[in-house]
């Protein structure tokens, strides 16, 4: 090799090499998607015309474009869709035998395993949350609760030994924004697995993929009035909460509009489940693996932005190891990629509403406020759309807002521990009560810690990890009640004595 060679092998030509990888685009196409311009409330098996005459407009948050119109159902029409739904549970489904309405529930099933790049994209349009999660993570766990439970109907009595399980009759159920879909198969499988009729409501600004469903349920040949969809705001979901011939609630939400629903319903002698709203503590010990640590991280706060009410917004880091583990995740947040979310590169898509940014924005102001250190990646921000940074805070008190109020937005909290005793008193110390993370090699250490948190679900080295067969819920303000596993089912019966 000669001198020139050996000097360019030694220097190569930087300005050759780029400087950071960049992603070209990778759209998920629109076309896939047929809106329409007007949806109805589609009760007793078809769409009709609400008896209020009163619509409103949903949404894309991440271009602040319209979708479609909405029907906002009042109390006429939400009482039409109860009578059609104790209509078809006093003449068909109640009659139908379970290992029928087991076949009905596979065939949804299968239905949106068929049609689940349709219904990913129209979750991502509607809610801003990127489309690498509607694909991998809404869909085939929706459809995994369908087939699970399909699994259960002709086994009531081996789900509840001992006892003879009957329907309730009408369910109300009523879902939030943040996973429409996965949601209203948390909510309708286990119903109609346990013979009841459904009456749901889906939330104001996201109920796109709700009616979508209703074309699920037609093509499935679902009985009329087996399942009802009916659209509006808090005014409806309160109209259906109070029906008198509604046998039990189902309430995924926040928990002021969850109090409110309990106070409603005390003394009715309605059956009600709640899961609500969370603060939950990710306990990183100084002998776990630190790099699968901080993808657990990212992953417990930033997927979905932070929109998940079991989300890991509280970090408590044993002391000794907390710079490494800080130097890691703010090194970590610098490769997230924020955008459109039906770009497959986007890890952080859009807030679901303005409301909902003002809300963040207003709580991240205060832990700037109250003396927290705050720390954003350079970002650039889409001009349109409802946007906001991955946030991390550090130097946080125990009393501080963000440590106490939940967020329900892309913005963790840090605190550090010296000893578990610590860590424990930290974690526990909150109004909520849904979930918790901890990150250790022993075990022994990850059992006694699960012990004594007070959450209804807690990770052991992993985190945002849901199976349809695993009962998920919360205790204190985090509600009381499951969903998952046999124990949604109970919360759908009656039980006699055999």
């Amino acid at each position: 090799m000669t001198k020139d060679r050996r000097e360019l092998a030694r220097r190569p030509d930087t300005a050759a090499i780029p400087t950071a990888w960049e992603y070209a685009p990778a759209p998920e196409s629109r076309e896939v998607v047929r809106l329409q311009d007007r949806y109805g409330l589609f009760i007793g098996g078809q769409f009709v015309e609400p008896l209020s005459n009163e619509r409103y407009t949903t949404i894309d948050p991440a271009h602040e474009e319209p979708l479609a119109e909405v029907a906002q159902a009042g109390k006429a029409d939400v009482d039409r869709a109860v009578k059609a739904a104790r209509a078809a549970y006093a003449e068909s489904w109640s009659r139908i035998r379970p290992s029928e309405r087991a076949k009905y529930l596979f065939r949804i099933a299968r239905i949106l395993q068929e049609r689940s790049r349709e219904f990913a994209v129209l979750e991502s349009m509607n809610g801003g949350k990127p489309i690498r999660e509607s694909r991998d993570v809404d869909l085939p766990l929706a459809a995994a609760h369908f087939f699970y439970y399909a699994g259960w109907a002709d086994k009531l009595e081996y789900a509840f030994p001992n006892r003879r399980p009957r329907p309730l009759g009408v369910a109300g159920q009523i879902i939030p924004w943040n996973f429409p879909l996965l949601m209203l198969a948390w909510k309708i499988a286990p119903a109609l697995a346990a013979g009841n009729t459904v009456v749901l409501k889906p939330a104001e600004t996201t109920p796109l993929t709700a009616l979508l469903f209703c074309d699920v349920v037609r093509q499935a040949e679902l009985p009329p009035g087996v399942v009802n969809i009916i659209t509006g705001d808090g005014h409806t979901g309160a109209e259906l909460v109070s029906h008198p011939d509604v046998n039990k609630i189902a309430f995924t939400g926040s928990t002021e509009v969850g109090k409110a629903i309990q106070r409603t319903l005390a003394g009715t002698g309605k059956r009600l489940t709640l899961e609500l709203g969370g603060k939950a503590a990710n306990i990183i010990f100084d002998d776990a693996p630190l790099d699968q640590a901080v993808e657990g991280i990212v992953n417990g706060i930033y997927f979905n932005q932070g929109h998940v009410c079991c989300a890991g917004s509280r970090l408590l880091v044993e002391e000794s190891i907390y710079e490494t583990v800080i130097s890691k995740l703010k090194r970590r947040m610098q490769t997230l990629r924020i955008g459109d979310p039906l770009d497959k590169n986007t890890d952080v898509g859009a807030i679901n509403s303005k409301q909902q940014l003002e809300k963040i924005g207003s709580l991240v102001q205060s832990g700037v406020d109250e003396g927290a250190e705050i720390y954003q990646p350079p970002c650039k921000l889409p001009e349109r759309g409802y946007w906001f940074a991955p946030t991390v805070f550090t130097n946080v008190a125990q009393s501080y807002r963000i440590a106490q109020e939940e967020i329900f937005g892309p913005v963790l909290s840090v605190l550090t521990f010296r000893t578990p005793d610590e860590a424990i008193e930290k974690a526990n110390n909150t109004p909520y009560g849904l979930s918790a993370g901890v990150w250790t090699e022993k075990g022994s250490r990850i059992l006694a810690m699960a012990q004594r948190l007070r959450a209804g679900v807690v990770w052991a080295n992993t985190y945002n990890r849901f199976d349809p067969a695993s009962p998920f819920g919360g205790y204190k303000e985090s509600g009381f009640g499951r969903e998952g596993g046999r124990h949604g089912l109970e919360s759908y019966v009656a039980l006699d004595d055999a």
